[in-house]
């Protein structure tokens, strides 16, 4: 403990570090208010936590988008919204180039490969391909399978359970108070629903969102203990990149140090969760910020692109995690 560190640094240390116990609503605003000077004690901090409460080990995932485009929602985010004019146009890939995909990403070290489709939710078409999918995969390549298809009903969990999927990702996005800024044409209660069926069957849910999308401070530190309340075992932190054609084409993009200021919160917030940089941080933070994020309590990465933006060279995350030397997460550990 140094001599400058603030009240709420102080709390959260015996609170966080020492009990395992995340910080409420009130606290984490007080932590994303903290000024430029107090970033340094904040990030280490969380750091601290996460190496105590989640150790040093980092999990690495790649994704793939089965099918990209033409979705009927308004997520005001997402370039793959068939609402609105964005370049991205669709399309679905066949089962022999998500094995492809599956082996390149299992050649990282990655040990997590997640089929993503741009959907409300799966119709039986996309369930009867996902399983031919996963199967394939699961004959040629040595990986964990996750799968991102949008809101379930208890006959699909149970599908992907049976197929040997073993995590579900499902965002909420943003807070509750904000869901309708973003989203109109379905409420964050049917978000919840799914990942109360999802974690009731028994697999891993992931499930995080975007930052920089408008919200208040509060807003932030309001999400961030409603993933908590979650209990998901992995939160993916995007920062928003704003993509031509969208409602969200305009905002800014986050500063560099609020996006350290809410990674850091959000491990305070939950102490034993993994934190994965997801969307948007090559953008919002640069290299420079890739290593402080890490040492700032992200325990997690998707390596090379996303759906519709590029990413770091996954050889580039590779060799981070090794020059900070935190081991990749073996895969017999996941399983």
């Amino acid at each position: 403990m140094t001599a400058i560190e603030t009240p709420v640094l102080s709390r959260a240390r015996s609170q966080v570090l020492d009990a395992g116990i995340g910080l409420g609503e009130a606290e984490l605003v007080e932590v994303l208010r903290l000024p430029d000077d107090q970033l340094e004690p904040l990030l280490t901090l969380a750091h601290e936590v996460r190496m105590r409460w989640c150790g040093p080990e980092v999990e690495v995932e790649g994704i793939i988008s089965l099918k990209t485009g033409g979705c009927p929602e308004d997520c005001h985010f997402c370039s793959q919204s068939g609402q609105f004019s964005s370049p991205v146009r669709s399309a679905w890939l066949d089962v022999p180039s998500l094995v492809e995909a599956a082996k390149q990403t299992a050649k990282t070290g990655a040990t997590e490969f997640c089929i993503v489709a741009a959907v409300r939710g799966p119709d039986q078409r996309l369930m009867s391909q996902v399983a031919e999918g996963v199967k394939a995969i699961r004959a040629e390549v040595d990986i964990q399978i996750a799968c991102s298809l949008g809101m379930l009903d208890q006959a699909q969990v149970d599908q992907l359970v049976a197929i040997g999927v073993h995590r579900y990702n499902h965002n909420l996005e943003t807070a509750r108070s904000y869901f309708d800024r973003v989203v109109t044409t379905h409420t964050w209660q049917e978000r919840v629903q799914t990942l109360r069926l999802v974690a009731a069957a028994g697999l891993e849910v992931c499930c995080g969102g975007i930052i920089g999308m408008g919200e208040s401070l509060e807003q932030r530190a309001e999400f961030a203990v409603q993933l908590a309340d979650l209990r998901p075992d992995e939160v993916p932190m995007n920062f928003l990149n704003p993509r031509p054609g969208t409602p969200f084409a305009g905002l800014p993009v986050l500063a560099g140090r609020d996006a350290l200021r809410t990674i850091a919160a959000f491990r305070l917030a939950m102490p034993r969760t993994i934190l994965r940089f997801a969307g948007g941080r090559e953008l919002t933070l640069g290299d420079l910020g890739a290593r402080q994020g890490m040492l700032g309590g992200i325990n997690a990465v998707i390596v090379g692109n996303y759906l519709t933006t590029l990413g770091r060279p996954a050889q580039s995350d590779i060799e981070l995690l090794a020059e900070l030397k935190m081991p990749i997460k073996a895969l017999s550990t996941t399983l």
